[in-house]
């Protein structure tokens, strides 16, 4: 009677909440994250990287280690659909159960952000929502995109593992989310997965995965990537048993007539987004200039190979970019006369305006009056850079560099795969509760916030703090890994102890000297802002 009881609940909770959540988009477009992936062969030293930033206006902001575990034959995972919520002090989500699948014995502890992000066995995960076909949303589905991150991770120890298990769950419990795309990496490769629902009254998915090529660097921004397959290499692409016959059935493609692409089968609305694909030819053109890529162009390539190899300096410098010193800055026309009569762009334009003050500006773009969207955003929840090094142990070679708020004024600070807690600040819920100096969002978001006042004098106070601290960071990482390394050698337990202590010092350095900053504003820029 229990099972049947909870048949009935969960049918119902579905049914109600099976609508996609929107609040996130613009314009009629997913807006929200951008991931950039490097093949081993691509990268300095040989890390495969994937990345993420987690761009929402209701994500939750803090973040916390989930230990691995052992469960008792029966146990039980519940599963969740968010919605909005704006009964709280800020916008947010709320996680509504909507049914179960059985557990594993055994599951890995990961880093717990609101997207779970990297395991203890060099497993790591970045998203990308880009929407999909709104009639392929499912109504029954049990699994969204947050579950099936926190799954993998559970469950897996590699990329193709993650791929295969994660395909396997959603096309037995359901997919329930919109189209999402997940950049899977390991310590040998790195893979896009692209996933759509089955339709309604259909529990299942349609996905596929193709593997970034070793030398190659790799994008999503909101829109599907993934064109033409080839199953026969299985090296390279992974999918769904129903990935051609779903889209002959609804018509999306005739065999006689055209090339199968998933991209234009199942997600075609995506490909519209400049919002998407200006950052595509943005972050190339960062990293292959080589190419002399059109950023007006429709499509650009899966991956590519980049013109040197990919360094952790160089993925921060993309990810704080705001398309500067190009025409689709949107500080270009906000521009003032200096004390010399040249003219200059305005201390008080900035990159991170409301949308309201587009508005006022008269601020256009290729994304009409939202402007232009650019890679770093004011309403980054955190970002990621997740490095994983098939030389060094498990417990050593995992690194999730993690960054808060807006990443061009925040740090990227390197917290281990392994470590077993972090920084109060970061596990201090920040947005449901309201503004708070204990939560490493609102230290963050404050910055950001008064730096974005008077931008190009602000701007410059906060690189000249974090660009040298940043650098040490990087050419610090070698010492701390040899020294985790040498205490491996003798207890592994020592190095996480050893890993889980130098992790959080270095983020509560960082806080507090963020806060500093922020105080200093108020003097430096009193009646400037």
């Amino acid at each position: 009677m229990k099972n049947i009881i909870l048949s009935v609940l969960v049918v119902l909770t579905v049914n109600v909440y099976s609508q996609i959540d929107k609040s996130d988009w613009a314009g009629g477009y997913p807006e929200g994250c951008t991931s950039i992936t490097v093949g081993k062969l691509a990268s300095w030293n040989g890390s495969v990287i994937t990345s993420h930033t987690d761009d929402s206006h209701r994500t939750r902001s803090w973040i916390d280690i989930v230990p691995a575990q052992k469960h008792k034959k029966g146990e039980i995972v519940t599963m969740y659909k968010r919605r909005p919520i704006d009964t709280l002090a800020m916008p947010a989500y709320g996680h509504f159960p909507i049914g179960e699948i059985p557990q594993v014995e055994y599951t890995h502890g990961y880093i717990n952000t609101a997207y779970p992000s990297l395991n203890d066995k060099q497993l790591g995960i970045g998203e990308s929502t880009f929407g999909g076909r709104e009639e392929l949303q499912s109504d029954s589905g049990l699994i969204d995109c947050q579950r099936l991150c926190q799954l993998m991770l559970e469950r897996c120890d590699n990329a193709r593992d993650a791929i295969n298990t994660g395909g396997a769950l959603i096309s037995k419990y359901g997919w329930n989310d919109a189209g999402e795309a997940l950049t899977i990496a390991d310590k040998n490769e790195v893979w896009h997965m692209e996933i759509v629902g089955s339709g309604k009254g259909r529990r299942g998915a349609v996905w596929v995965a193709q593997r970034v090529p070793d030398d190659h660097i790799g994008v999503n921004v909101n829109a599907s990537t993934i064109k033409e397959i080839d199953l026969s290499n299985p090296d390279f692409f992974i999918a769904s048993k129903n990935i051609y016959s779903v889209a002959r059935e609804k018509g999306w493609w005739n065999p006689e007539k055209e090339t199968f692409k998933f991209c234009y089968a199942y997600a075609p609305h995506s490909r519209t987004s400049m919002a998407a694909r200006r950052r595509e030819w943005r972050v190339y053109n960062l990293l292959a200039p080589s190419l002399h890529l059109n950023a007006n162009d429709k499509d650009f390539p899966f991956s590519v190979k980049p013109d040197t190899l990919i360094t952790m300096e160089a993925l921060i410098s993309v990810f704080k970019d705001y398309y500067q010193n190009t025409p689709f800055d949107m500080r270009k026309t906000l521009t003032v006369a200096d004390k010399d009569g040249k003219e200059i762009i305005s201390p008080l334009a900035n990159p991170f305006m409301p949308y309201d003050a587009n508005k006022l500006f008269k601020i256009n773009g290729g994304w009409g009056w939202l402007g232009e969207r650019t890679i770093a955003r004011w309403y980054t929840m955190y970002g990621t850079i997740i490095q994983l090094r098939n030389w060094l142990p498990d417990e050593i070679g995992g690194v999730e560099w993690l960054a808060m708020d807006n990443i061009a004024t925040s740090i990227y600070v390197p917290v281990y795969g392994c470590v077993t807690d972090l920084a109060s600040q970061y596990k201090t819920p920040g947005r449901i509760n309201g503004y708070t100096l204990e939560s490493a969002w609102w230290i963050f978001n404050r910055l950001g916030t008064l730096t974005a006042h008077r931008w190009s004098d602000a701007h410059k106070d906060v690189d000249a703090v974090w660009n040298p601290l940043q650098k040490s960071f990087i050419d610090n990482q070698s010492e701390i890994d040899e020294h985790a390394l040498s205490l491996y050698k003798k207890n592994p337990k020592k190095a996480v102890q050893y890993l889980t202590g130098f992790s959080k010092e270095t983020a509560e350095k960082v806080m507090k000297k963020a806060v500093k900053l922020g105080d200093n504003f108020w003097s430096k820029y009193d009646e400037k802002f």
